[in-house]
């Protein structure tokens, strides 16, 4: 009998050579973003990590992942449209409700806050709802509460789609940017009848019944967003990450994750639970394949057990386990935070202060008014994200060059943009550093998960992202306090995306051509 397993044994290692060799000429071309000494990470997570990508490296690109890139682009989608839209908004509602304006804004980071760190489900509910607001104090509320499930959009979206995209591919993370564009489009687009057609002129006279084309648009966007979630949850089925079933032991789940991915895509697939056990546990193949017996809780007790286990200290400290690790963690941190006031800081400042120094904006017309926004800026997007795909491929510049160059620049439009003194001038401006700012938006988005070990990805993803909505808050804080007719937000604003550039050289790690553990 011993005999007998000895040589079972023998063939199954003999079988899983030769597969890791046909891996092997894959993994030549996508090296691990960290070495063993840099990342902190498990040695037997690392290796079984790397058997993953090399088997989605041999699946390649395909239509699962065609499929992913489109309902993880919802998430990109949501993340612009919502600002645009508390921004479409907030002449008609401070006509009618008489308030400040900022404090709106600041409702709606403050939810984008909470919804960066701990996810919510509700939004789709809640921005519907918000249509009926009786009052800005509800309104206020209700932006705050639709903005928890847009705020943690993206922190799991660009985690999803890097779980399961080969290495060759990653660049398509920063791709997915070009969704923000066709946020910003199709909302602005879909305002521009409603607002213009059904809102009341003035603070004057502003009874409700007159001033209905803001509850239209979000009782619009309302159902938009309800259609993307009945698509995103019950027409396509987004699988378990492999990594993350890997992680917690459940091999034999994973391996069938992954062989479910070559099957949709009409491919075939080399990886065994005996090629993962090998380098793992010591589990026996009959125990691995007994894990595929135990379903995984997926109600929403368990999902938000799950969300608060990202924060747990285990999870933090393993983002700061060596020098070099927590000195990368550190410089992103600093980095979405000072990128989350700047932008916020200069929006919430430029009309007033180009307006203290005689700029003309034309008629005001809402032609003016909508064809700068929506058909205009919308679209300089778009090639914005295709660039910034490409770009970060090139050698010697990678994501660390395209970030720090397309960052720099952004500022340096924005500093530009103080000479303005017509319409026309500030939209050429703005063309400009839209232009940057979605390829600088698009590396970050991108850069910030692929450095992240996939373990503890969920929480870096979170902290960052928290960083960068905290910073937000100061935005509106400072609009509603400061004396808008200085130039000093602005400057501040330029110089902090100078710095930010500068900051984005110093990431020790480039992880082009590298895959994600």
């Amino acid at each position: 009998m011993t005999d007998k397993i000895y040589e079972e044994e023998k063939v199954a290692r003999s079988k899983s050579a030769d597969i890791e060799g046909r891996f092997s000429t894959l993994h030549v071309e996508t090296h691990d973003v960290y070495d063993e000494e840099e990342s902190g990470v498990d040695p037997v997570y690392q290796a079984k990590a790397r058997l993953l990508n090399d088997a989605f490296q041999e699946i390649g690109m395909g239509r699962y992942q065609w499929y992913l890139f489109i309902v993880a682009g919802f998430g990109w989608f949501s993340d612009n449209l919502w600002p645009i839209v508390t921004g479409l908004i907030l002449a008609p509602v401070v006509n009618e409700f008489g308030f400040e304006g900022p404090f709106l804004k600041l409702g709606q980071n403050i939810g984008l806050l909470v919804g960066a760190a701990f996810w919510g489900v509700a939004s789709d509910v809640w921005d519907g709802g918000a249509g009926g607001s009786p009052n800005a104090v509800a309104l206020c509320s209700l932006a705050a509460v639709w903005s928890i499930g847009v705020g943690g959009n993206l922190p799991v979206d660009s985690a999803v789609f890097l779980e399961f995209i080969p290495a060759s591919h990653q660049y398509l993370l920063t791709v997915l940017s070009i969704w923000w564009a066709f946020g910003q489009l199709i909302g602005s687009l879909v305002a521009w009848p409603l607002i213009a057609n059904f809102s009341c002129a003035s603070a004057a006279d502003c009874p409700r019944d007159s001033n209905q084309g803001w509850r239209y648009f979000l009782y619009t966007m309302g159902g938009l967003m309800l259609l993307l979630f009945v698509l995103r949850f019950f027409v396509f089925h987004l699988y378990e990450s492999p990594k993350y079933l890997m992680g917690r032991g459940r091999d034999a789940e994973a391996v069938n994750v992954v062989q479910l991915v070559a099957q949709y895509n009409g491919r075939e697939c080399g990886l065994t639970v005996e090629m993962l056990l090998e380098v793992g546990s010591g589990k026996t193949v009959s125990d691995a394949k007994d894990e595929t017996q135990i379903a995984m809780n997926t109600s929403a007790t368990a999902a938000l057990f799950r969300q608060m286990q990202m924060f747990s200290a285990r999870h933090v400290k393993a983002l700061f386990a060596t020098k070099k690790l927590a000195y990368s963690t550190t410089l992103l941190i600093i980095l979405w935070a000072l990128i989350g006031l700047a932008f916020p800081l200069y929006n919430g400042f430029v009309t007033y202060f180009l307006a203290t120094r005689g700029a003309d904006f034309g008629d005001g017309s809402v032609y003016i008014t909508y064809r700068n926004v929506p058909i205009i800026l919308s679209v300089i997007g778009v090639p914005g994200a295709l660039l910034a795909g490409w770009l970060v491929e090139l050698p010697y510049l990678g994501r660390k060059g395209t970030l720090a160059i397309s960052t720099t620049i952004t500022g340096v439009f924005l500093f530009a943009s103080t000479t303005a003194r017509t319409s026309n001038a500030l939209l050429g401006w703005n063309c400009g550093y839209t232009f940057t700012s979605n390829v600088m938006y698009g590396v970050l988005y991108a850069v910030s998960p692929e450095l992240f070990p996939t373990k503890d990805r969920g929480t870096g993803n979170a902290i960052v992202a928290s960083a960068n909505r905290v910073f937000g808050i100061m935005a509106p804080i400072i609009a509603l306090y400061a004396n808008l007719a200085t130039s000093v937000p602005i400057y501040v604003s330029g110089a902090l995306f100078i710095l930010s550039g500068f900051i984005a050289l110093l990431l020790p790690f480039e992880p082009r051509g590298k895959a994600s553990i």
